[in-house]
């Protein structure tokens, strides 16, 4: 048996922001607290949402500060600029750090405590302040999963925290929000969705409804990630992958991801690499790693990504898809820790830590097959490059 958590609301297609007034309306909210970042004000972004919501008489308060990979800071400095708004609502617009961001003040706002006690395996259910998300990228499907994650300045650890707390009441899905992104962005953002398919297909938390999801997206991110990349104006492109990513998220929060995101937090959280572009150094790597133990589930995955028909066996299926996800970080021009600028001595000196807050995080104990902490550090050595 399976539980399945999704948002109460979710408005999808292109030009779904116009929708956000109504969106809110219908949860009896109107004093919404915007979570977004520089980047998405400094390019007009942010002035396009806030003309959506003052056409409907509605005054948002903005809070554009947010980082990526968001700490304990500044989830504080925004908790309280939210207690000084006094608004009934949170929405957080933009990619996966605005919307983490917003999660996190939404839980706490309700009911004071430090960030730190979030962490997993902590489990935050009890609601806050209702969250409205609405992604500019096609990437984390934070606006339909029940986990944020915040990166503690102290330690460096990037902390997963999960809950019907953070799970959005609503959530506002509009592929127009991505058309332009560079392609870097997109690519980077892409894999992170597809690794989110994968991983929580052949999760040991796996369950039909989650299958259905995970197989979707992983069809549409495989057959247009490359045309998005290559043709940032293409509409098809991106409305695929901006469902690809929705659809991957609901797979996740209800399948949980696995070593490959125990192993990619760490990587941001003391290198600041993108999320989603550790996720790329990683997949080739993990896939390979770990597919003996989950043969046919990663036959599946070859297949939903068409690389190969069913009359091909698994053991051939799965090295056509080590060999794709190898194809696809060099068409993308993902680099390795060391071609992105990764020293090899600060990296060593790291990697026993790092495998400890991977293994802390408890994602490796969803994988198919589990690791210990000596496997993990191999890994690392071997995506090194």
């Amino acid at each position: 048996m399976a539980t399945i958590n999704l948002p109460r609301i979710i408005r999808i297609g292109g030009g779904a922001l116009a929708e956000l007034p109504a969106v809110l309306a219908q949860c009896g909210l109107s004093q919404p607290f915007v979570v977004t970042d520089r980047f998405l004000v400094d390019h007009g972004m942010v002035a396009q949402l806030e003309a959506v919501l003052h056409g409907a008489g509605i005054a948002p308060v903005i809070f554009a500060d947010t980082v990526p990979d968001p700490t304990v800071a500044v989830v504080d400095m925004a908790l309280a600029a939210l207690r000084e708004a006094g608004c009934d609502c949170v929405v957080g617009f933009g990619g996966g750090s605005p919307i983490d961001t917003a999660k996190a003040i939404a839980a706490l706002a309700l009911n004071p405590r430090p960030v730190q006690a979030l962490k997993a395996p902590a489990v935050t259910d009890s609601p806050g302040l209702p969250i409205l998300a609405v992604p500019t990228t096609a990437g984390t499907g934070s606006e339909a999963t029940r986990f944020t994650v915040i990166t503690d300045d102290a330690t460096s650890e990037k902390m997963l925290c999960a809950g019907l707390a953070f799970l959005p009441t609503a959530a506002v899905v509009d592929y127009e929000l991505t058309m332009g992104k560079p392609a870097r962005l997109t690519a980077d953002t892409g894999i992170d969705s597809l690794t989110h398919a994968i991983e929580a297909y052949v999760s040991r938390r796996a369950n039909p409804f989650s299958d259905a999801m995970a197989l979707s997206a992983m069809r549409l991110i495989a057959a247009h990630i490359r045309t998005a990349c290559a043709e940032p104006g293409n509409r098809t492109a991106r409305e695929a992958m901006m469902l690809g990513a929705h659809h991957a998220g609901i797979a996740f929060s209800n399948a949980s991801v696995a070593l490959v995101h125990g192993m990619s937090r760490p990587i941001g959280a003391f290198f600041h690499v993108p999320h989603g572009l550790s996720n790329a150094m990683l997949l080739p790597a993990v896939t390979a790693w770990s597919a003996p133990a989950a043969l046919a589930r990663y036959a599946d995955c070859a297949r939903a990504m068409d690389l190969c028909g069913a009359e091909v066996g698994d053991q051939a299926a799965v090295a056509l898809l080590v060999q794709e996800l190898a194809a696809l970080n060099a068409d993308l021009a993902v680099p390795t820790p060391a071609s992105h600028g990764i020293g090899r001595e600060t990296w060593e000196r790291l990697v026993p830590e790092m495998a400890r807050q991977a293994l802390a995080s408890g994602s490796p104990g969803n994988n198919p097959r589990v690791p210990e902490a000596a496997e993990i550090e191999a890994l690392y050595a071997e995506v090194y490059g």
